[in-house]
């Protein structure tokens, strides 16, 4: 067996399955969508052995981007955590057969208790299928593994459609970025939406400003005492004019032999890349990515420089 080859088959088949998918998409996509949207409870996702890790990520996707979900193991269900479910949640069944033997005994009940029923499964005519309000086609054409047998390329399109029901569903209810962030407030996603510039900027006595006309003895004092790197020029209205890093220091000392008789202005970076102080600090650090620096300075809403903010201050914060 060539491995290169077979794994790239392995691929090929569940990309084909995604296709296949993406065009059974319908009004039954639709309707589950409004369903969703209409309803007052949660979606409620429930699904055996491969299809319950599936309805595990689809219940979290969907609660972490505005939709409340949760997901409910089916035999648990029937012993007990029915309790979970209330009378205004949505139930979303995953089953690639349909007939789920858990699955299957947990229809009547949710019959029972006046829930709507959204069935993802490859069969409409299985029970799960027959059973639900609303079904939405999994089905797909054969599975990667060499035996048509273990859940491979049937998983992935019940992930790649639970992904779209969650995301139409996020896109519809207007949750935007901002909303994200709350939900995420302990990683590096959230804290680059949540945290801003000017919560992290050095200001004041610890930012390192020169004049134009300030010595490189003056300049070389300014940027060691303030240790960040950089040191901005500025006019006596804080207006910026440029910037001068350690970089800058070492290049101009291995190309000028009378760099000490220089000033601040003569070397300078016109024009430097700079930030508003309002900016989030993911947007600070994908400025300093795409252009390959270190540091940035941040400009008030009158175009007045108000501080500096360095990539260790966004690592320190876990922005990064």
């Amino acid at each position: 067996m060539n491995i290169i080859e077979r794994g790239r088959a392995i691929v090929s088949i569940e990309r084909d399955a995604l296709t296949d998918i993406a065009a059974n998409i319908d009004a039954n996509f639709v309707a589950a969508v409004e369903l969703i949207l209409a309803s007052p409870g949660r979606v409620v996702v429930t699904g055996m052995g491969k299809s319950g890790h599936i309805g595990q990520k689809i219940a979290s996707t969907m609660a972490s981007v505005g939709t409340a979900a949760f997901f409910v193991h089916p035999a648990e269900a029937i012993h007990g955590d029915l309790g979970m479910i209330a009378r205004d949640d949505v139930v979303l069944a995953i089953s690639n057969s349909g007939e789920t033997e858990e699955i299957v005994r947990l229809i009547p009940v949710i019959k029972r208790f006046g829930l709507k029923l959204i069935a993802l499964c490859g069969k409409k005519e299985s029970t799960l299928g027959r059973g639900a309000d609303i079904w939405l086609n999994a089905g797909v054409k054969v599975e990667a593994c060499p035996w048509d047998i273990v859940p491979t390329s049937s998983t992935t399109a019940v992930l790649a459609l639970g992904d779209a029901l969650a995301l139409v569903l996020m896109e519809k209810k207007g949750f935007n970025k901002n909303d994200f962030a709350n939900f995420h407030p302990g990683g590096s996603l959230g804290r680059g939406l949540l945290v801003r510039v000017e919560d992290l900027m050095h200001t004041g006595d610890k930012l390192p400003v020169v004049s134009p006309g300030i010595s490189m003895k003056e300049l070389l004092r300014e940027m060691s005492g303030k240790r960040l790197g950089a040191a901005l020029v500025c006019a006596p209205d804080r207006t910026l004019l440029g910037i001068i890093t350690d970089g800058d220091i070492r290049r101009i000392f291995q190309t000028m032999d009378d760099a000490m008789q220089k000033t601040a202005g003569e070397l300078m970076h016109k024009n430097p890349r700079t930030i508003g102080s309002d900016a989030v600090g993911g947007a600070a650090v994908k400025l300093m990515e795409d252009n390959k620096i270190t540091a940035l300075a941040v400009i008030d809403a009158g175009g007045k420089l108000a501080g500096m903010i360095h990539l260790h201050d966004l690592l320190r914060a876990g922005v990064v």
